[in-house]
């Protein structure tokens, strides 16, 4: 699955040259084969640690924002939406240490950056989504296409 997975966020970051929230929305809706429209995509456009600001870590927000769609899509009350994403935002800390692109991202940010230097954090999130999501029942685990 890590396979797969680095290959979808390697063609997302340099072929398509998107950022970190909108390389999780793809990569989740190929696992779980649910399209993410064109409107949702331009919405994660500035969502990279709000456009740059160095807050929140997109692969955080890429995530909340699918599992609210994919979950809204099956049935589920917001308020139960509201706690599973608590539950994979406190999980996401427990295993990476933050929710902020400032904390997270490798080497830190300097006028210097090489571009995507988040490409091995992004094949590593992208993996802990994975299994988080597969855990719940509305989710099913899916091979990438």
């Amino acid at each position: 699955m890590e396979k797969l997975i680095g290959e979808k966020v390697r063609h997302a970051y340099w072929d398509l040259d998107i950022n970190c929230a909108r390389t999780a929305l793809t990569c989740l809706g190929d696992i779980f084969q649910f399209p993410i429209s064109q409107q949702t995509m331009a919405a994660a456009i500035g969502l990279h640690g709000a456009g740059g600001y160095r807050a929140q870590c997109g692969l955080v927000e890429g995530a909340l924002m699918f599992i609210g769609m994919y979950l809204a899509d099956k049935g589920r009350a917001d308020a139960a939406i509201a706690e599973t994403c608590y539950q994979f935002a406190e999980q996401f800390t427990g295993r990476f240490g933050s929710l902020r692109c400032f904390d997270l991202r490798p080497n830190g940010f300097s006028d210097n950056d090489p571009p995507h230097a988040c490409e091995a954090l992004t094949v590593s999130g992208v993996g802990f989504m994975y299994d988080f999501l597969a855990g719940i029942k509305e989710f099913s685990r899916r091979e990438l296409s």
